[in-house]
């Protein structure tokens, strides 16, 4: 697996991902899109609205011990009290990293994901690879996206459904004592936020 994760697995579309594809190639043929700002679009919700949201979250919780004990009991209620809602009748559920546990989730089934904390889920997060090696050799698939973890470090996988999603909370990095939500959030990346990822260094934000 490729750690050029939004391209690698183009030639794996499943039976819908195909279906837009062809949708999209006979609007762009007709002139009625233009590609370059469907893809500037996705992107936005892929990578930064999405995402935002939960590093807020996650600069909260390390931020405030209250709040993370709320999101550890009650995800659901503890994200939207700061005006993040997911569809009815989804549920998150807050998996903490520690010292000696990393988590990493995936959905093994079709692509489940938090929209409301992570915005558009990732390719690669729908690709059948990922699906399945995620479960088989986690261990494997973080050192791809390089996180590389200590022999005697757990991981736990995740599987995500239709009616529950899940929110990795990363190790806050040391250094970062004293500073503010909005600075905090700013070392919480996606990836981080599914596990295959780990916070950013203060130094590196």
């Amino acid at each position: 697996m490729s750690h050029d994760h939004d391209h690698h697995h183009d030639n794996e579309l499943d039976p819908m991902a195909a279906r837009v594809k062809a949708l999209e190639t006979i609007l762009t043929e007709k002139g009625l899109i233009d590609p370059a700002a469907i893809d500037a679009i996705v992107d936005t919700y892929e990578t930064k609205v999405g995402p935002r949201n939960g590093a807020k979250v996650v600069a909260r919780a390390w931020s405030d011990p209250a709040f993370a004990d709320w999101l550890r009991q009650d995800a659901t209620a503890a994200i939207a009290s700061l005006g993040f809602t997911g569809r009815q009748g989804e549920h998150m559920q807050a998996v903490f990293n520690t010292g000696d546990t990393h988590n990493l989730v995936v959905c093994t089934l079709c692509s489940c994901y938090p929209w409301s904390v992570l915005g558009l889920p990732p390719v690669w997060y729908k690709a059948p690879p990922y699906r399945s090696r995620a479960v088989i050799d986690p261990r494997g698939v973080l050192a791809e996206f390089g996180v590389d973890l200590p022999a005697d470090k757990k991981i736990r996988v995740w599987d995500s459904t239709a009616e529950l999603r899940y929110l990795v909370v990363p190790e806050r990095p040391a250094g970062a004592e004293g500073w503010s939500e909005d600075r905090l959030a700013g070392l919480v990346t996606r990836d981080a936020m599914i596990g295959t990822g780990l916070a950013l260094e203060p130094e590196a934000a």
